[in-house]
């Protein structure tokens, strides 16, 4: 069996891929709308549980897993270092599949570490803050003591759990945009003007999570840039394609 963390939409691409190839495949989601992303998909198992490193190790053995794929989103350091310590724990082998970054092509542009960093370097550069860096961090923006008195406006996903969490973390309609993207040069920068944004805060998420249009419509508008950058991670093993993970699996099972 072959497990393959899927979070993304590439991620769930390339499991499908290993279907159809004739592999028995096992998709990991955390959440209910990417179960239902899966379910295209049949004959693949899915778990939507989320599962720690505890929780790696007793699903490998329990299910017979003999390579893991790890294509969860490229902000998810702890799930790829969990995996990968999992894995080791298992004797099996694990490959990273990498979407490649999206050229930073910016011209007002402010690289941060992380969060934290984000807010402290936004409160400088205006009021309304502009969040597209998913719901799981919203809440250090609402905390954030260098925001005090700036108008938050987050775009997230259009699930109602995720609607909830942010509407009980003090978020309004009226500064909650729940769309699904990635969205036209265009469309950002009209929902950029639209919502008065003074500053907008992104990561890189790569072309295929619309990185890109992010840029050129802020700098369309002249408007800055903060870019949480990706967090540093060594992987056991590194493809940046299909075909590579493919040849991979297959040296380790046929």
């Amino acid at each position: 069996m072959i497990f393959v963390a899927a979070g993304t939409q590439d991620g769930r691409e390339l499991a499908g891929r290993l279907l159809s190839e004739g592999y028995p495949v096992i998709a990991s989601v955390v959440s209910r709308y990417g179960s239902e992303l899966l379910a295209r998909y049949p004959g693949m198992l899915i778990n939507d549980k989320p599962l720690d490193e505890a929780g790696l190790s007793e699903y490998i053995e329990s299910h017979n897993i003999r390579v893991f794929v790890d294509a969860s989103h490229p902000y998810a350091a702890n799930v790829s270092q969990n995996a990968m310590n999992a894995c080791r724990k298992a004797g099996i082998p694990y490959i990273r599949y990498e979407r490649q970054p999206a050229p930073v092509e910016c011209k007002k542009l402010t690289v941060v570490e992380n969060y934290e960093q984000a807010a402290e370097a936004a409160a400088g550069l205006g009021k309304t803050i502009f969040l597209t860096t998913g719901s799981r961090n919203i809440q250090k923006f609402i905390q954030s003591p260098h925001l005090s008195g700036c108008r938050i406006v987050a775009r997230i996903l259009p699930a109602a759990d995720v609607i909830s969490e942010v509407t009980s973390l003090g978020l309004t309609p009226k500064d909650i945009i729940a769309l699904q993207g990635p969205f036209t040069r265009e469309f950002n920068r009209e929902m950029f003007r639209q919502y008065g944004a003074d500053v907008i805060i992104m990561k890189n998420s790569g072309t295929i999570g619309g990185t890109d249009t992010k840029f050129s419509a802020a700098d369309d508008l002249g408007l800055p840039v903060i870019l949480v950058d990706k967090p540093a991670i060594k992987y056991d093993n590194l493809a940046v394609d299909f075909d590579t993970v493919i040849k991979f699996v297959a040296s380790h099972i046929n």
